[in-house]
């Protein structure tokens, strides 16, 4: 299972990291193909050849026995802020996230759906295709779209928008944070007013636990090769380390602002945020589930993290795994 999990782990990050040079493979803000753009309102429904069940076993790591998915929904519908990481391109758990909010909707919890797939510039986007005023292809042609939109995370917009619930931009944009894995702190200090305000107000990126888990991860990766442009001429591999964890902090950093800001939006009436993010940036308590904690003080903040698995027969979590979430939803690959 621990050998599982740092493969899991590794393609997180790698995907997470978008556009920070060859290590990510999102297209740029001009990349989006018209080919990806799906008709305007589709319904959003399983195909008649797509199994209705989705293959799955809860464990809760506090309680640290197998649950159920009903008894996940429950608890989590409890909750203030739902942190959910995933692996990105795993379809088993995009279909599970679904489901996920669809517990929240039969428990009459409204909820505020929080996404690291998009960025903080694309809000008005977003606003605008929720609230029913502008056309789908002309929502993604201006959102800058995840290649797997359509099959990943369309059905959670829809679900949302069909629910009428708000939906946040969460992330801070990409070539904010290209510039500072190039650039490091002087790139955070040579932003304009106007990105300054795309990105979180507090950076806090000290080198703990999550620093040594990040530097890790990223040291089974090549270094960028000639002309990539995503490490500055004459730097060492340690200081390209430094800065693409600068980056990485400035991520959670602004999930975790763009989080706070729309539960301080509910006024304290009824509802949670439901934040969907790579794994890496919500496990073990650290990333953006710590920078959420740190400003949401009182607040009860669950994690859960999906788990794609060869077999469901024989999982059995490791010592590390119970430390990773509050529920750990297997699934099949």
């Amino acid at each position: 299972m621990a050998s599982t999990v740092k493969s899991l782990l590794s393609t997180s990050i790698v995907l997470g990291l978008v556009a920070l040079g060859p290590l990510a493979s999102r297209p740029s803000a001009q990349t989006t193909s018209t080919a990806q753009l799906p008709p305007s309102h589709p319904p959003v429904a399983v195909s008649d050849d797509e199994p209705s069940y989705i293959p799955q076993r809860v464990y809760d790591t506090q309680r640290k026995r197998f649950t159920d998915f009903e008894m996940l929904g429950a608890d989590l519908a409890r909750a203030d802020v739902v942190l959910v990481g995933e692996q990105h391109d795993d379809e088993n758990t995009h279909r599970l996230e679904l489901a996920i909010l669809e517990g929240f909707a039969r428990r009459h919890v409204p909820v505020t759906l929080s996404l690291e797939m998009f960025e903080r510039d694309v809000q008005e986007s977003v606003d605008t295709y929720v609230g029913g005023t502008v056309a789908e292809a002309d929502f993604l042609k201006g959102s800058r779209p995840w290649p797997r939109y359509a099959t990943d995370y369309r059905p959670l917009v829809e679900f949302a928008k069909d629910h009428r619930w708000p939906v946040v931009a969460a992330n801070v944009p990409r070539r904010i944070a290209s510039d500072i894995a190039k650039g490091g702190r002087p790139a955070v200090d040579a932003l304009s007013a106007a990105d300054r305000k795309l990105a979180a107000a507090d950076l806090q990126c000290p080198h703990d636990d999550y620093f040594n888990r990040f530097a890790e991860t990223m040291g089974t990766h090549p270094a960028a090769g000639p002309g990539s442009g995503s490490v500055a001429s004459g730097s060492s591999p340690t200081d390209s380390t430094e800065r693409y964890y600068l980056a990485q902090c400035m991520k959670d950093e602004t999930m975790a602002e763009s989080i706070v800001n729309a539960f301080a939006k509910l006024e304290g009436r009824p509802g949670a945020i439901v934040h969907f993010t790579g794994a890496f940036h919500s496990d073990y308590g650290e990333g953006t589930g710590e920078r959420v904690r740190r400003r949401l003080t009182g607040r009860r903040v669950t994690t859960v993290t999906i788990i794609p698995v060869d077999s469901l027969d024989d999982v059995s979590p490791d010592s590390d795994d119970l430390k990773r979430a509050d529920y750990l939803l297997f699934t099949l690959k």
